[in-house]
């Protein structure tokens, strides 16, 4: 079902952030996030009852970002028209191979429990709870319970922002963001594709290699080698 737009902005300036988790999300490897959203249970605006909040907790799994251009996301399933006019208009503005970060993610739900208490008071106790233990990898969200998952996408979104600045820093400190003058790609592409090789002379599947050297418009200049791993076999 469809959520009219104005309930999305209602959702999102109803849900907030208590916690931020300590660290930041990794530049060269998988940060798992410990997740508790707290909501007040819809069923108290339509009866009267003492005051419960709902505590869904999980993980969030993000992948090590990975530099795009608007060329290669132009080449990614997946993604509507409008989406793709909003790629095209990236690439004219900063140009096709302008380096970008595309961070993405997995969430595995764990447990659901109401408990009795002011929702926003529960927050807190978990916060003290959390910095007890010493769990930097632990967000604690205030949300809709309604529409929990937009709530959840808006948290994360707001850690992805305050991570954004040290992964690009990062990134560029090692030349991972320079365009490559022999391939017009980010160095960190190359990097990426000589290791997809390296999986497939070991057996690995070719055909992750044989997409990733078309998305990123490459393979005529690495079609001869990719057809020497066919000649090994």
């Amino acid at each position: 079902m469809d959520i009219p737009e104005e309930w999305i902005k209602q959702v999102i300036e109803q849900t907030y952030i208590v916690r931020m988790p300590k660290a930041k999300l990794a530049t060269f490897g998988v940060t798992n996030l410990r997740y508790y959203l707290v909501t007040k249970p819809s069923y108290q605006d339509l009866i009267k009852s003492e005051p419960e909040g709902i505590i869904r907790d999980g993980r969030v799994i993000a992948q090590k970002p990975q530099i795009v251009t608007p060329a290669y996301m132009l080449n990614l399933d997946g993604f509507g028209s409008n989406a793709r006019k909003y790629m095209e208009h990236l690439a004219l503005l900063y140009g096709a191979q302008m380096p970008g970060l595309l961070y993405s993610y997995k969430n595995e739900p764990m447990d659901t429990n109401v408990v009795g208490g002011e929702p926003t008071s529960i927050a807190r106790r978990i916060v003290d709870d959390l910095n007890k233990k010493g769990e930097d990898n632990s967000v604690v969200v205030f949300g809709v319970d309604a529409f929990w998952d937009v709530s959840l996408i808006k948290a994360i979104h707001e850690i992805t922002a305050a991570s954004l600045s040290s992964n690009v820093n990062e990134l560029d400190n090692l030349g991972l963001l320079d365009i490559d003058p022999a391939l017009g790609v980010p160095r960190d592409t190359v990097m990426r594709i000589e290791g997809l090789f390296g999986d497939a002379e070991k057996g690995g599947d070719p055909n992750i290699l044989k997409n990733e050297l078309d998305r990123w418009g490459l393979f005529e200049q690495y079609q001869d080698r990719f057809l020497r791993l066919f000649k090994r076999k």
